[in-house]
């Protein structure tokens, strides 16, 4: 099953190589890996999405309370959450397409900016099911280049990812 763990740590060097090499160490997959600053720049908010069982995802967690740079964290996919992607698409349409890409552009919410006359940038965020749409629909034009965010999220209740009292 898939997993969206949120992550406060110390806003420091090296923090982030110290929980990839976890994930290595153990031979966990990560699918995507979110890093920046929050509102307290001592800290840093990480959302990672790996997949695993209950056990496996229970493992994770206890491994990464054993950093030292770990202040608290939360699987947000157990409880309601927000989530969302960024992606940017560079695709290449002849002429005879454009109008369709518009369309494509349109029912998906997207920016669609024009490079050249057969170069066209689309700009989307979404849930990544989302994106997974937008790029399977594209299938009109060719893609040259993909660059996703991988996914955010945050808990949609009052509850908060926060350092504990």
């Amino acid at each position: 099953m898939r997993h969206i763990i949120s992550v406060l740590l110390e806003n420091e060097s090296g923090a982030l190589s110290r929980v990839a090499g976890l994930f290595s160490a153990r031979g966990y997959n990560i699918e995507s890996l979110t890093v920046a600053p929050t509102h307290d720049a001592t800290l840093s908010r990480m959302t990672i999405v790996t997949t695993g069982d209950d056990r496996k995802i229970d493992q994770i967690e206890k491994h990464l309370y054993k950093l030292i740079d770990v202040a608290a964290l939360q699987d947000i996919t157990i409880a309601g959450h927000l989530e969302r992607e960024i992606v940017l698409v560079k695709v290449k349409v002849e002429p005879n397409q454009i109008e369709t890409l518009q369309q494509i552009a349109k029912g998906f919410n997207c920016s669609l900016s024009q490079v050249n006359e057969q170069l066209f940038i689309i700009e989307m965020s979404g849930s990544c099911e989302k994106v997974d749409e937008l790029l399977n629909s594209l299938n009109d034009g060719e893609i040259i280049e993909v660059a996703r965010s991988g996914a955010i999220g945050i808990c949609s209740g009052e509850s908060a990812l926060s350092i504990p009292a």
